[in-house]
């Protein structure tokens, strides 16, 4: 076969720029430490590699939300701890009241310090963000949730939104709470009526949520006898046997009925009878302010009862009540602080969880994209010594010429 002059030449040339090329690309690789420099080197690996990075993203963006809804989260389990130490404060105040050798000036003192547990209270509720939304208002961020209406009460302006971050590919978690849930829904334990409210029944609290799950829908009555107003007669709704009993004399008669209490002042009017019922089942148990309390209101009430009144009989139904109430709206946060320390427990778990994933992702992509060194350098030895005996072949080649023999 003859091969041309210039054959020998290009075969030569192409011989040699292949073999650079491929010293070329082992010394790029051991410099960059990738075995895998463009997608051709394998595509299949390429591919995976990709699919590794995008997650890598996600995970990144996962951890992101998961600090935002920690730092939510904190802020709030922080704020709900200085809210139970108001409350408890103001449950102390509360039995301090009730003690009947104080005066009134003693029960003044102790509502000018109400007034300030008040307002401390309503600015721990209206409590912002860093980003200024309100905690506790839904998704009303803008919008001050525990106003003070003009008689001194207060009302809830915000919705029962909770705002959420998205933590997982199918899983998004709560970071805040309306204020609604957290302290508008402890059950209000004066949420029974009597029909004749002339102060001979008074003080009706449900003392014992569990015994009033048992109480009659209709309520019950309770009669006095028209010879001896002292005998009464308690008498269920629900046919269950009446109850007989004497009152004390001379004093205040306290009487109690699956969970419920009551107070039975001095001595009754002959033949009177009174009712006394629960709410109507058919009230909504969120919004209706006969069954539900806010503990700011509950300060409120009491802070009036003590600053205006003198009836010791007031006195000791509103520190009663209000015992209750702050107890009902304590239990509430103690179960909102539950939910918010769930929620803890769910993010520190699931970063956790991102960790392990993303470093085996970079296990995966190291063994795919990174370089074996020692075969990469016996590689370069190899080709280089190609490369060599190229170069030294096409010189003794390109000096073979005919020119030579003349």
């Amino acid at each position: 076969m003859r091969i041309s002059t210039i054959q020998a030449f290009n075969n030569g040339v192409s011989g040699l720029q292949r073999n650079y090329a491929n010293v070329t690309r082992t010394q790029e690789q051991i410099s960059t430490g990738n075995r895998i420099l463009t997608p051709a080197d394998d595509p299949v690996a390429s591919v995976r590699l990709l699919q590794l990075e995008q997650q890598q993203a996600v995970l990144k963006q996962y951890n992101a939300n998961l600090n935002a809804a920690q730092n939510s989260l904190t802020q709030e389990e922080s704020t709900l701890v200085a809210v139970e130490n108001v409350l408890q404060r103001v449950r102390e105040l509360t039995i301090r009241a009730g003690n009947g050798s104080l005066n009134q000036g003693d029960r003044q003192s102790i509502a000018a310090e109400l007034a300030e547990r008040e307002d401390e209270l309503l600015s721990l509720m209206n409590t912002r963000n860093a980003r200024g939304e309100y905690l506790f208002a839904g998704f009303q961020g803008k919008t001050q949730p525990f106003v003070r209406q003009p008689d001194g009460s207060y009302a809830y302006t915000g919705d029962d939104g909770q705002r959420q971050v998205q933590i997982a590919s199918s899983l998004e978690l709560p970071i805040s709470d309306s204020g609604r849930a957290i302290f508008g829904s402890g059950l209000n334990a004066a949420r029974l009526t009597v029909d004749i409210a002339d102060g001979t029944i008074s003080g009706l609290l449900v003392q014992d949520e569990v015994s009033y799950g048992s109480f009659p829908d209709g309520g019950f009555s309770i009669s006095f006898d028209a010879g001896d107003p002292l005998n009464y007669t308690l008498t269920p709704s629900d046919g269950s046997p009446a109850i007989s009993g004497r009152l004390s004399e001379g004093k205040d008669t306290a009487l109690s009925y699956q969970g419920v209490s009551f107070y039975v002042n001095g001595t009754p009017a002959p033949g009177s009878s009174y009712t006394v019922t629960g709410p109507d089942p058919a009230a909504n148990m969120t919004d209706d302010p006969q069954v539900r309390v806010n503990p700011l209101n509950v300060i409120a009430d009491l802070r009036q009862v003590l600053e205006n009144s003198t009836d010791g009989r007031e006195i000791r139904d509103a520190v009663s009540l209000s015992i209750a109430n702050l107890d009902a709206s304590m239990d509430a946060v103690d179960q909102g602080r539950g939910q918010i320390g769930a929620r803890m427990n769910v993010v520190s778990s699931t970063l956790a969880h991102n960790e392990n994933v993303a470093l085996v992702n970079q296990a995966t992509q190291a063994e795919l994209r990174e370089l074996d060194y020692p075969e990469a350098l016996s590689r370069l030895s190899l080709q280089s010594t190609v490369l060599e005996a190229a170069q030294q072949s096409y010189v003794r080649i390109a000096n073979l010429s005919l020119f030579n023999l003349l």
